[in-house]
């Protein structure tokens, strides 16, 4: 480590090489305390960059107050880019890198020569809320309890009401009425990086699709902790070194050798990367004898008080159901799914306003269940809609079947719909909602691909 200096009262860790200049340099902005950077930063150094990790404003012991998503992280980002192409031991161009909040930071900072986005958290309302309507609760309740700044949340109580109510925060009543932002965007090298169980998925995906400039897309069988965090379905193949890997691509965007879009997508439960194909959904209509069908009916209550939890995968036996439950045939042969997937519902609700959750589960030949994916919308007027589930990747063996399961909530991930058209956040009364699935219009909508063409990660991603 070469030593710690402060830019504008930000307080920034410097590595640098230990051959002489000039260097291409990497930065880090970082809520989470640039210290724990400190080994990637000599790893950075160890491959001739200048490694930066500084801590945004208000945070541990850069000066200033801590606003999240504010318009100071692009100021900041900006002075501090200045700040390192004044150096002697700069060569003038710069890596804006980051995970999560991080990404967000170097995705906004001006004047950045290429950005590496781990799982990008692009906005303040896009964390708190799906882009198809309901309020993302548990996450949204742990991140801001630890890094709010202020005191913590009320003993979990997850199911208080209001939902506003729950943290004593100022900063939490305020993200509920945050807007959307456009995506950041810049015309220069973009590597964004994702886990398939990473809830901000989509989000890394859409960065990719629509960034201007060149992208590469490097999908992995991980959570929102990337390799530190491999999927059930992750294999030997899966396990990248991502250090070596992002300074690979590092030089390659530097030096201008990338050109277009390029993806390398892990198939989870095979030993394969591949590329990420153009979207082709195989329907399976509800009902039919290769499709799902259900095995208590078509109708059943959401009720906020007794939701369908997202953190549990038995399903109630007895009583009135709170779920419409179907399960397909066994799988007759391994089937690949790479790609977008979703269910085309025609259901009916008796609620002004209603959350539309589908789960699509595994179930191998002993009767495990595995989560496949889980999507969830807010419908307030009537007629067929689209719930999208997520990027699938996954092999399933012979012999799987599939449980879809529709209901009303998937509560704690998600904040409860009341039921009473009033506002889930500021709602303190619940209602019960009778649902009904019309079996004959819906269909889980599946990406299969047959042939897969494998793939080097590294390769693909540093060409």
């Amino acid at each position: 480590m070469t030593g710690t200096v402060r830019i504008d009262g930000l307080a920034t860790d410097v590595c640098l090489p230990p051959a002489p200049g000039p260097h291409p340099a990497v930065v880090v902005r970082t809520p989470y305390d640039r210290r724990h950077h400190r080994a990637e930063l000599r790893g950075w150094a160890a491959r001739g960059f200048a490694a930066l990790a500084q801590d945004v404003r208000g945070r541990h012991a850069s000066d200033g107050d801590w606003d999240p998503y504010g318009d100071q992280e692009a100021k900041d980002g900006e002075t501090t880019l200045r700040w390192i192409r004044e150096q002697p031991w700069s060569d003038g161009t710069v890596v804006a890198s980051g995970a999560s909040y991080a990404a967000y930071c170097a995705l906004v900072a001006p004047g950045a020569d290429a950005v590496i986005a781990a799982v990008p958290a692009l906005g303040l309302a896009e964390t708190a809320r799906e882009a198809t309507g309901p309020e993302r609760l548990l996450a949204r309740a742990g991140w801001w309890s630890e890094h709010g700044g202020t005191p913590h949340a009320r003993a979990g109580r997850l199911d208080q009401l209001p939902v506003v109510g729950i943290l004593d925060c100022p900063a939490w009543a305020a993200l509920w009425r945050a807007g959307p932002r456009p995506v950041p965007a810049a015309d220069v090298p973009l590597l964004a990086v994702g886990g398939t169980r990473d809830p901000f998925a989509a989000d890394t995906l859409r960065l990719w699709r629509h960034w201007p400039g060149p992208a590469r897309l490097l999908l992995g069988p991980w959570g929102h902790r990337l390799t530190a965090e491999p999927a059930p379905e992750a294999r030997p193949a899966h396990r990248l070194n991502l250090g070596p890997l992002h300074t690979g691509w590092a030089r390659a965007a530097l030096a201008g050798r990338l050109t277009g879009r390029a993806s390398a997508v892990a198939l989870g439960g095979s030993d394969h990367w591949c590329r990420l194909p153009d979207p082709v959904l195989t329907p399976y209509p509800f009902g039919t004898p290769t499709g799902p069908r259900p095995l208590r009916g078509a109708d059943f209550v959401a009720d906020p008080a007794r939701p369908v939890r997202s953190d549990r995968l038995d399903v109630p036996e007895h009583g009135v159901p709170d779920r419409c439950l179907l399960v397909t045939p066994p799988l007759p042969r391994p089937l690949d799914l790479l790609g977008p997937a979703e269910a085309r519902l025609d259901a009916v609700a008796d609620a002004p306003s209603a959350d539309w959750a589908v789960r699509l589960v595994a179930l191998d030949p002993a009767g495990r269940a595995d989560p496949l994916a889980t999507g969830i919308v807010r419908r307030t007027v009537p007629g067929p809609f689209t719930v999208p589930l997520g990027h699938l990747a996954r092999r399933l063996t012979a012999g799987t079947r599939l449980r879809v399961e529709v209901a009303g909530h998937h509560f704690p991930a998600h904040a409860r719909n009341p039921h009473t058209g009033e506002d889930p956040v500021a709602a303190t009364r619940l209602l019960p909602s009778r649902r009904t699935v019309r079996m004959r219009s819906s269909a889980l909508r599946l990406p299969v691909v047959r042939g897969v063409h494998p793939l080097d990660p590294v390769q693909e991603i540093q060409t």
